[in-house]
């Protein structure tokens, strides 16, 4: 149980009408056929507003409709009621002010990690022609620069630049594709299960530097994972979504919408607040109430620092 010192309503991150709405979900719902013409609901009556700079975590356990969410803000797939809109703009198909990050690289296996980092800026900046002009290598010189800082804070080296990604461990595919994400500067990324492959040590220097990265630009960051303390260390918003039981029907949707108390902190000063283990155990308690999967059994264990959803 979460104790009195606690406060679940949080200091705002956010300052009313500081920042325009980025990204809006009104009264989404998400079914797909199932057998014997039933319906698999995915997520039903999602309504969310977020602004654009938040760092927003969506946690939940496995199947809970977190991967969905972000294809829907992403154009790779639509609702079957309701409205997503970016920037104003109801969203019809994948959309380039999107970055995103899948949780399981994908990188051209014939272009070495240079050749795939500048893969998408140079073919968003020029047409063909443009190439034999010197304006054009200048360019690429600059891009080819900025392209190496990226994929040196995401813990890459000099002579990994000329590598082929099967001469890549999977971890550091992962790196290459979160620095492709980056040197498109995309007013939204998004990261689906973007560290979870990764050992402890590579996901906590990883962690550092995306934080790091957004804090100096900010752009709007939806991050989904199944780890709490993961969701708590770098959002400014949580989001958990789960199962919500009536008499008719099981609905996933929004269990939880708040902002994170300790947000303004450095992240390892964020780990020694009090507030973050106790939010933690308040958060992993109600995600496991919420699946009708957990036996009374498991509810009673105490949860673990590094608890994870699934």
């Amino acid at each position: 149980m979460v104790s009195a010192a606690l406060k679940l309503e949080p200091l705002p991150v956010t300052v009313p009408g500081e920042r325009r709405t980025e990204i809006s979900l009104r009264d989404v719902a998400v079914e797909y056929p199932a057998q014997r013409g039933a319906k698999k609901t995915v997520l039903s009556g999602i309504n969310l507003e977020i602004a654009a700079g938040e760092f927003v975590v969506i946690l939940g356990e496995t199947g809970c409709g977190k991967s969905t969410l972000l294809r829907l803000i992403l154009g790779q797939e639509s609702p079957t009621a309701g409205s997503v809109i970016v920037d104003g703009k109801p969203v019809r198909r994948i959309d380039a002010r999107c970055g995103y990050v899948p949780q399981k690289y994908s990188l051209f296996p014939d272009r070495t990690v240079m050749g795939n980092v500048l893969y998408g800026p140079e073919n968003a900046r020029g047409h063909f022609f443009s190439r034999l002009t010197p304006s054009f290598y200048r360019e690429r010189g600059a891009l080819r620069a900025e392209a190496q800082t990226y994929l040196g804070r995401m813990g890459l080296h000099a002579q990994d630049m000329s590598k082929y990604p099967h001469q890549l461990s999977g971890g550091m595919q992962q790196r290459v594709a979160i620095a492709q994400a980056l040197l498109m500067k995309p007013p939204i990324l998004l990261l689906d299960e973007a560290f979870s492959a990764l050992d402890p040590s590579t996901r906590s220097s990883l962690q550092e530097q995306l934080h790091a990265i957004w804090s100096e630009s900010r752009p709007t960051v939806i991050f989904v994972t199944h780890n709490t303390q993961e969701a708590l260390l770098l959002g400014t918003r949580l989001i958990l979504l789960g199962r919500r039981h009536d008499r008719s029907a099981e609905h996933k949707s929004v269990l939880l919408d708040m902002d994170i108390p300790t947000a303004r902190l450095p992240l390892a000063a964020r780990r020694k607040s009090p507030e973050f283990q106790e939010l933690q155990e308040y958060v992993t308690e109600l995600a496991h109430r919420s699946s009708s999967m957990r036996s009374s059994e498991e509810l009673a264990e105490p949860v673990a620092l590094e608890g994870n959803l699934g």
